[in-house]
């Protein structure tokens, strides 16, 4: 059996990402060429840091089970200040429904990072992404489930194939690390669910995580 090393996956993942990056540039040459009042993203999307999708996204987001309401901390890390939910549809019965509460912190670490720079800033994949953050962090289901929820949500908002079926086996191969991760955070005391948000706009996570009673016990 072939032995993966580190830098074969980051091979990997950077053909992956490339991969990702041509099907969304069709997607965006098919969407300008049949919608007048289309745009181009400000800037390349490999270019695109994950702190320029969210801001760019979050003035045009879309859901299915609630709109997606995010603010931040001054480094790019989000929290939820409405709830949003994924329910399975028809042939989709053996998943539960998930709902993130409001308040819920999220990072997008369960993403692998060479996807940051590469999703488009349409809130196509920021819902799912969220669901799929919290569904690592709470760990009530297993991480293949998280992943099916992932790859299911990505097709409720009619993501490519190509790019559904890019990410879904990214983060089958590369999400370990940050299941892992986040048990190794909880074990340590970290919590994820904010029951009192920041006003400051210069308020940072680690500086806000610090105070009491800014959790939902």
């Amino acid at each position: 059996m072939m032995r993966i090393t580190k830098r074969m996956l980051l091979r990997w993942s950077v053909g992956v990402a490339a991969v990702l990056v041509s099907d969304l540039e069709s997607m965006t040459r098919g969407r300008l060429s049949r919608t007048s009042d289309a745009q181009e993203p400000a800037q390349p999307l490999q270019n695109m840091s994950i702190e320029t999708w969210m801001n760019e996204w979050m003035s045009v987001s879309k859901a299915p089970g609630g709109m997606l309401r995010i603010s931040r901390f001054r480094e790019p890390i989000y929290f939820l200040t409405a709830p949003i939910s994924w329910t399975p549809h028809p042939g989709q019965e053996r998943y539960a429904a998930v709902t993130v509460p409001k308040g819920f912190v999220t990072d997008f670490a369960s993403i692998p990072r060479p996807f940051w720079s590469a999703l488009r800033p349409d809130g196509e994949y920021a819902y799912a992404a969220v669901v799929h953050d919290y569904l690592y962090w709470t760990q009530t289901r297993s991480r293949e489930e998280a992943d099916d929820i992932l790859k299911m949500a990505m097709e409720d908002f009619d993501v490519g194939t190509l790019t559904v079926g890019a990410i879904y086996n990214a983060v089958r191969l590369g999400g370990k690390g940050a299941w892992n991760g986040n048990t190794k955070k909880k074990g340590q005391g970290e919590q994820r669910i904010l029951k009192r948000f920041p006003q400051d706009p210069r308020m940072t996570w680690e500086d806000w995580k610090q105070r009491p009673g800014v959790f939902d016990q």
